[in-house]
């Protein structure tokens, strides 16, 4: 869809400071010394050591974990199964949903990145803690794509109040009240979104 000068300019600004995080890990990988190989980190061998040799063991992690971390264990792992089961539900529902209306499909990959598990300096329970995690904040970003793209279909029309954190789409709906863009720009971005028609879906 078309975009205000403001929207182009905030957008490019996003692009910039998207190139400097880019320049900023590879400052980090440099400084840690590990590169990227086939998308998994790859550290010297001494860092190797190192951090082998700085791994707490897990019956030492339990013993120095604070009683009431112990305790709530259990109320954290208990939202496995919301999860999975909302991991389900938006799986499903845009398997089913977007081909009829015709919305390109969010990219399960994309959202889901597990490889801080694989520092050795960490212990079985920080690997499950971190997997788990990766997992959750990974559902998180994926449902809320999903979402996103409905919306942008059927309601992208702006909130009269200003939102704390909108998602990356929000940008491309239609001013609160802006009646006549809505009319005549609707039907133009729902064929944006179709797959194919652009990698963004939309954008």
């Amino acid at each position: 869809m078309a975009l205000t000068p403001k929207i182009e300019e905030l957008m490019a600004r996003i692009r910039e400071l998207q190139e400097e995080l880019e320049v900023d890990l590879e400052r980090k990988q440099a400084e840690f010394r590990y590169h990227l190989e086939d998308r998994r980190a790859r550290f010297e061998q001494d860092i190797l050591e190192l951090h082998k040799r700085l791994r707490k063991g897990s019956l030492r992690y339990l013993v120095e974990a604070p009683p009431l971390f112990i305790l709530t264990a259990p109320v954290i792992y208990g939202a496995a199964l919301p999860l999975a089961l909302l991991d389900l539900a938006v799986t499903v529902y845009q398997a089913i949903c977007f081909p009829i209306y015709k919305i390109a499909k969010v990219r399960r990959a994309d959202h889901f990145v597990y490889d801080r598990h694989l520092l050795p300096y960490l212990n079985w329970i920080e690997r499950m803690n971190c997997l788990y995690c990766s997992y959750g904040n990974g559902l998180m970003s994926y449902g809320r794509e999903i979402i996103a793209r409905t919306e942008l279909y059927w309601c992208p029309i702006k909130h009269a109040r200003r939102l704390s954190d909108a998602h990356a789409r929000y940008p491309d709906f239609f001013d609160y009240g802006d009646v006549e863009r809505y009319r005549a720009e609707l039907g133009r971005l729902r064929k944006e979104m179709a797959p194919g028609s652009d990698p963004e879906a939309g954008r």
